[in-house]
């Protein structure tokens, strides 16, 4: 029975072992060779093809166009033949090696299995010469990326454009970005980033001891698919942006066109402008540098960040809330001696008849008479003080959408300026200011700077009889996915609608018989408001609102002109051609578009600055000439 025992006990021992033997030889084959492949196995990012962008038609304006990187695995690059390599980059020695230096001692980012950017975007002379000689390189790798394309030479503030990372975007992104890859940096690039980026794949790799690629790993089974990104379909008229920007030529200013109805923006023309092209492909860097330090300010967003003091179209607003106020009826009449009587005339007004009731008002843009309006807005007997009342003034105002931001779908939006009642009592001291202080308010000068945006938007508001939907550039997300529901709501102004009859048909006169009766469209009803923002520093501007046509309008726009006067001179006739450009698809006052077009109202210090850069760069590259000869 012992022996018995024993046998038993040398039996368990003995399949134990062979147990043991084949767990370990398991693990062997399962985890230890598994982690020797993977210590071979090399990454390579797959890049996803960034989303298409689409005006409101259809028409393609964004599309994408294949780039190539020159890829470099700092580990497998110990033994080769350096100075022919970097003789087919074009690079010195100590180029590669500084290159190469800085690449392996990034310690927050290098990873000795991917490979890194050693020349980017190359040319297709250098692309066909390192295809030809990759084979003697195992270390090197050739990466597919896209780089953007633009089918019209214009709306380049709109749209935006990519560039590098920078350290910021890469710790902002949680380390999603790599160096040397690209993110969207201004318009709806930027603002539509994470949308049209798609997501990045991944493909991996199995080297064998010499560090040549040796195939997939798993057979691909691991490799991570690249998702593209979303496409956008835009409410922009690419016919309507290119006019706009034909008009704008050699001026400065700024146009923006919406539809009333849903906010959606139809054009946005930022001028002097740039061809976005320019800022792609490899002399993208030089590119942004010259127009960087163009004394026109060539990148400058007006559209949505210049300031203007809005002028008389700033007096519809008072009109309203005056009426709201129960202080204005059609039938008030004030009087006007070439200027506000109680102030000695001062602000002064042009010439016009007197006394004028509300309607005869707008269409004359009598400054005297939304002097007396103002007054009796801020200086109501219910207020016990001017604060309050100036208070309620100011409530008012910030309902259509002034001396606030937006919220519109672009980038870098500027609020505008409405001073508050506290910055009254510290320029003037607590109770020691009154309604005459701030009387320049009434006709939209003084302490107010609005921007084409929210001219547009607040010509909106009146168009629509008070209420507006914040405006956006996408119409769309993809095929069918919707924009954010924030851009549907119809933010509502504390005005009755019945008191919007009486502006409207004054703006409708404007148009038909007072300050912009030279810009009547052939066969379409519509409302205009022209203005004269005083300029300190040289010619006003020239300023004008419209929407079109009168009733279901379908338009609302906003025309800046700097340096251009009054605004029934450049702004309002620019205004009138686009409403007529994008309600009929035709022009049929050619003596205005031709005048428009040709006019040249560049400030003279831009031009003479212009063409001392221009000379200078001249001379830069008849010498870079000089030195590629002598090469």
């Amino acid at each position: 029975m012992q022996n018995l025992d024993q046998r038993k006990i040398t039996f368990y021992i003995i399949f134990a072992l062979v147990a043991l033997v084949f767990l370990i030889r398991l693990f062997v084959l399962q985890v230890v060779n598994t982690r020797e492949v993977e210590a071979g196995r090399l990454e390579e990012i797959v890049y996803p093809s960034r989303g298409l962008i689409f005006d409101r038609y259809g028409e393609l304006m964004v599309y994408n166009d294949a780039i190539y990187d020159l890829m470099i695995y700092p580990r497998q690059a110990r033994n080769i033949d350096t100075i022919g390599l970097c003789r087919i980059v074009g690079i010195e020695k100590e180029e590669f090696i500084s290159r190469v230096y800085a690449i392996v001692h990034d310690s927050l980012h290098y990873k000795s299995t991917k490979p890194y950017v050693l020349e980017k975007e190359l040319s297709d002379k250098m692309y066909a010469t390192v295809q030809e000689n990759l084979y003697h390189f195992p270390c090197l790798t050739i990466q597919t990326r896209t780089d953007r394309k633009y089918n019209h030479a214009s709306g380049a503030h709109l749209l935006g454009f990519i560039r590098e990372v920078s350290d910021q975007d890469i710790a902002r992104s949680k380390n999603y970005y790599l160096r040397g890859e690209a993110i969207g940096k201004s318009g709806l690039e930027r603002s539509y980033e994470d949308t049209l980026r798609g997501r990045k794949g991944m493909s991996f790799f199995i080297q064998d001891v010499a560090g040549t690629k040796k195939g997939s790993f798993k057979d691909g089974k691991s490799d991570i698919p690249a998702v593209p990104g979303t496409d956008l379909h835009l409410s922009i008229s690419v016919k309507l942006q290119n006019y706009g920007e034909e008009l704008m030529q050699n001026k400065v200013g700024s146009i923006v066109a919406i539809d009333p109805e849903t906010g959606e923006i139809l054009a946005m023309i930022s001028s002097p402008g740039y061809d976005p092209n320019l800022l792609i492909g490899r002399e993208k860097n030089k590119n942004y540098a010259v127009l960087n330090d163009d004394p026109a300010k060539v990148l400058y967003n007006r559209p949505l960040d210049a300031m203007y003091p809005p002028g008389s179209i700033f007096k519809s607003m008072q009109a309203l809330i005056a009426q709201q106020e129960g202080l204005l009826y059609p039938d008030t009449r004030y009087p006007c001696y070439r200027g506000y009587p109680v102030m000695g005339g001062k602000p002064g007004c042009h010439s016009h008849p007197s006394p004028l009731d509300l309607i005869q008002s707008v269409a004359y843009s009598c400054n005297s008479y939304y002097c007396y309006v103002f007054r009796s807005i801020v200086d109501q007997p219910k207020y016990s003080n001017i604060e309050d009342g100036y208070r309620n003034w100011y409530e008012k105002i910030r309902q259509f959408g002034v001396g606030q931001k937006l919220g519109i779908d672009l980038p870098f939006e500027n609020g505008g300026i409405l001073r508050s009642v506290d910055y009254y009592n510290k320029v003037y001291g607590k109770g020691a200011w009154k309604s005459s202080n701030l009387i320049s308010l009434a006709i939209g000068q003084g302490e107010l700077g609005i921007t084409p945006m929210q001219m547009a938007n607040v010509v909106s508001i009146i168009a629509n009889r008070g209420y507006y939907c914040i405006p956006h550039a996408v119409k769309n997300i993809g095929n069918n996915g919707d924009i954010d529901p924030k851009y549907h709501e119809q933010h509502k102004v504390a005005i009755e609608r019945k008191y919007f009859d009486y502006v409207i048909e004054g703006m409708y006169q404007v148009v038909q018989n007072g300050t912009a009766s030279n810009c009547k469209i052939p066969g379409i009803p519509y409302c205009g408001k022209t203005g004269t923002a005083q300029n300190p520093h040289g010619k006003d501007h020239s300023v004008f609102v419209a929407f079109a046509p009168r009733d279901n309008p379908k338009i609302a726009i906003a025309v800046v002109v700097e340096n251009a006067g009054f605004g029934a001179d450049w702004a309002a006739p620019i205004a009138s051609l686009l409403i007529e450009k994008y309600l009929t698809d035709s022009i049929s006052r050619h003596s205005m578009d031709e005048r428009m077009k040709k006019g040249n109202l560049m400030p003279a210090v831009y031009m003479r600055n212009r063409q001392k850069e221009n000379a200078r760069a001249s001379v830069q590259d008849t010498m870079n000439d000089i030195d590629n000869r002598r090469k």
